[in-house]
């Protein structure tokens, strides 16, 4: 068995060596870089852009602004369903400017510090506007429209009911409501954002080198933009040092690029610096939700009303309009819990800020925002929190059924991995200790979350979210068979971390009998991968890549036996691949291996392609537990322990998975402790630099334990997504767990960022 070991990842031998192969590491001959002059106000109106004096400056090749690009340059236009704003904007900024940062010229030059420096010399004229920076500002008819064709900056509004909403409140013993906050954060990817360029005039073929998610996403969207032929224009995407969902889509800056390297008729480079990356990249879980949760006194849950805004930035990024974050949480905020009346209202606001991404996990508030409130509700009743999700979670014996809101929960072990925690840890036991520490002045808390994700979800998941939801549509893979005997599988995920070429290609050697060695994964090449609009993301992979590569390879080893039985006048049925060898069945004396088919084969190789679409079932579930103790008076929190129990069905290399989480936890849990995008009342980012944007380091990170369960396989390909889960879960959990240590002194918590003087001040304002 090759699935299921915990073999050492194919990609690490080339990493760990410093012989990974980045945008940056790549030199053509006569080499041109970018930089960009970027706003230095979060509004305005642009009266002129001088580039006279940078044109000038030594080393400069080319400086572009928007008047240079008219007409070369198609304009960027958003999509969405009905309803939603969708204003246009170029690569460029024409007449106004609308967060700091905003891309205003492009200078290329011999070096980048030349190139750098030529920004300074060029001249930005801009006309203050009042800024537009905070969800308030923005619900604010007083403040000006970013857009002046909408009119206002509110730019898409909705609104659905299900089941008997106001019946379940009028039933009900109790009512707890809170108005939960979540801080505007980064992705903050170990690579920032990286385009290398290069344009043949002789050919007029555009060659694109990328650090991207998605590289045939960008191919069409590249070649449209620049009204250049598709077949011309090829997109590689080599080694990533992560994304988190911020390098899913064209960006602005890509696009100046390309065209500069189109006009100059030669290569030109752009490696985003930390700084840019902070301004400009994009954000995320920017957003304000209000619950209402109807419940009976023994903690039945009845019904929940939602109305949540989500602050979309200045811009919305083209392919993946702002509208889908409200629909994930409509759909979702059931989630594994019985709650069959539910009301949900959903609001997209524009502010003077960078655009909103999706983030490792991006439908994470509302796990955050249902987790918070169970513990609310269970401390108002005076019950445990753990008896509060008992008396609410799905068992298995329910299911098949549906979330109130659509999608079939089947397959679905969310309880399952609760009641496991449970058996883990005494929470009798543990209140008594903490009973006993408040007694010699320690703070102790304990708090857990509950919730299922969609990885990638069921057939009927995508018809649920509706409008703006990316199709799961099948996946493609190809499986070549080389002459010496090697396998080659091609597919359109796009790894920038996870640890494709490794799972992919244990499935590959597990079908066929080799050793993981004699497989080689081929990704992010637009002129050999199969096509997928939407690449990596959204827990895809570990399901319909790996359900398209099974299918391949077993394509392949019916090929296999057909080459084998035609040249011995066999019956196919009577062939069997075994081991990395083919022979007639029970004769193994008259095997051959598979460079001997191949060498026989029609040009020496084989290859076939599958398609998988997706399958019933889709969710993994998790239980989070975390263990806290905090000092009131420097608001400092200590993670004593985080615990895990996860089913994500089963595992291709279970070393892959527990990484996965650990990454996860790892960032949900800063996203509490550490991290937060900060504007000022100017519009002014203050969080520029790591040293302000902070991030943990491996000593504030507790060892996270992690035990799996694998429930009954909900079909063959019985894998399911994990990168999101830890990010998920984690922060409920925390946050559950500082509030139960600080509840001596009736601190309520409602906001996710919680600083040592957030705390301290939690603290005193309860006091």
């Amino acid at each position: 068995m090759v699935v299921g070991d915990r073999i050492a990842r194919v990609e690490d031998a080339r990493l760990l060596t410093g012989r990974g192969r980045y945008v940056d590491d790549i030199q053509p001959a006569g080499l041109l870089h970018a930089a960009f002059v970027r706003s230095h106000e979060p509004h305005g109106r642009i009266h002129t852009v001088d580039a006279r004096a940078a044109r000038r400056a030594p080393g400069v090749a080319l400086v572009l602004t928007a008047t240079e690009l008219d007409g070369v340059v198609g304009v960027m236009q958003p999509v969405g369903p009905d309803g939603l704003a969708t204003p246009p904007y170029r690569a460029l900024a024409t007449d106004r400017v609308r967060f700091v940062g905003e891309p205003i010229a492009l200078v290329v030059a011999q070096t980048r510090a030349a190139a750098e420096d030529a920004c300074e010399l060029v001249e930005v004229d801009i006309e203050p506007l009042p800024p537009v920076i905070t969800i308030d500002d923005a619900l604010d008819p007083a403040l000006p429209a970013l857009h002046d064709e909408v009119g206002s900056n509110v730019m898409f509004q909705t609104a659905r009911e299900y089941g008997e909403v106001e019946n379940a409140f009028a039933r009900a013993d109790r009512v707890v409501s809170a108005r939960f906050a979540q801080q505007r954060m980064a992705n903050v990817p170990l690579e920032g954002r990286a385009c290398l360029a290069s344009y043949d005039e002789a050919t007029r073929r555009l060659v694109v080198e990328v650090a991207h998610q998605n590289p045939h996403a960008l191919r069409r969207a590249l070649a449209e933009l620049l009204d250049h032929p598709h077949d011309l224009v090829e997109v590689r995407c080599g080694d990533i040092g992560g994304s988190f969902g911020q390098k899913a889509y064209t960006s602005r800056e890509e696009l100046a690029v390309c065209a500069a390297a189109r006009i100059l008729g030669g290569s030109v480079k752009w490696i985003e610096d930390r700084a840019e990356n902070l301004l400009a990249a994009g954000h995320a879980r920017d957003d304000v939700l209000d619950v209402e949760m109807a419940v009976t006194d023994n903690g039945v849950i009845l019904g929940a009303r939602v109305r949540m805004v989500v602050n979309q930035g200045a811009y919305q990024v083209p392919s993946l309009p702002p509208s889908i974050y409200l629909n994930l949480v409509r759909v979702l905020f059931p989630n594994a819990y019985r709650i069959d009346n539910f009301a949900f209202e959903g609001t997209v606001v524009a502010t003077n800020s960078a655009s909103y991404l999706a983030f490792r996990g991006p439908w994470e508030s509302e796990s955050w925002t249902r987790e918070r409130m169970l513990d609310l509700v269970a401390r108002e009743l005076g019950l445990e929190p753990a008896d509060v999700r008992r008396r609410n979670l799905i068992t298995v014996a329910e299911q098949p059924t549906h979330m109130v809101t659509g999608p079939t929960v089947d397959h679905m072990t969310a309880h399952e991995t609760f009641e496991r925690a449970c058996a883990l840890f005494d929470i009798p036991a543990f209140r008594r200790e903490q009973a006993a520490a408040l007694a010699r002045g320690e703070y102790r808390g304990f708090g857990m979350a509950v919730f299922m994700e969609a990885a990638p979800g069921p057939p009927d998941y995508s018809a649920a979210l509706g409008a703006g939801a990316v199709a799961r549509s099948a996946q493609k893979a190809r499986a070549r068979l080389e002459r010496d005997g090697d396998v080659i599988v091609f597919t359109s995920q796009q790894p920038h971390g996870q640890g494709h070429e490794t799972t992919l290609a244990q499935l590959a050697a597990e079908g066929l009998g080799i050793p993981v060695e004699r497989v080689r994964v081929v990704h992010g090449d637009t002129t050999a991968t199969p096509f997928n609009a939407v690449g990596t993301g959204g827990s895809r992979a570990a399901t319909l890549a790996s359900g398209a590569v099974v299918g391949a390879v077993a394509h392949l080893e019916a090929r296999i036996a057909d080459v084998y039985a035609a040249e011995h006048e066999l019956d196919p049925a009577d062939v069997e691949v075994r081991g990395g060898r083919v022979q007639p069945r029970g004769v193994p004396a008259a095997a051959w291996d598979l460079a001997r088919v191949a060498a026989v084969a029609d040009r020496g190789h084989l290859e076939v392609t599958h398609d998988y679409a997706i399958p019933d079932g889709g969710w993994t579930q998790a239980t989070h537990c975390c263990w806290v103790g905090v000092d009131p008076v420097t608001g400092l929190v200590r993670i004593v322990r985080h615990l895990v129990v996860e089913d994500c069905g089963r595992m291709i290399n279970p070393a892959i998975v527990d990484g996965q989480i650990c990454g996860g936890v790892a960032q949900g849990l800063s996203t509490v402790l550490w991290e937060a995008i900060v504007y000022d009342e100017r519009g002014q980012l203050r969080t520029t630099t790591l040293l302000d944007y902070v991030l943990p380091g491996t000593t504030e990170i507790p060892d996270i334990e992690i035990h799996h369960l694998e429930s009954v396989p909900q079909g063959p390909i019985d894998f399911r997504g994990v990168g999101e889960s830890g990010a998920i879960g984690a922060p409920a959990a925390l946050t559950n767990a500082i509030e139960d240590a600080l509840a001596p002194f009736g601190v309520r918590i409602t906001e996710k960022y919680l600083p040592p003087h957030r705390l301290v001040a939690l603290i005193a304002g309860a006091s």
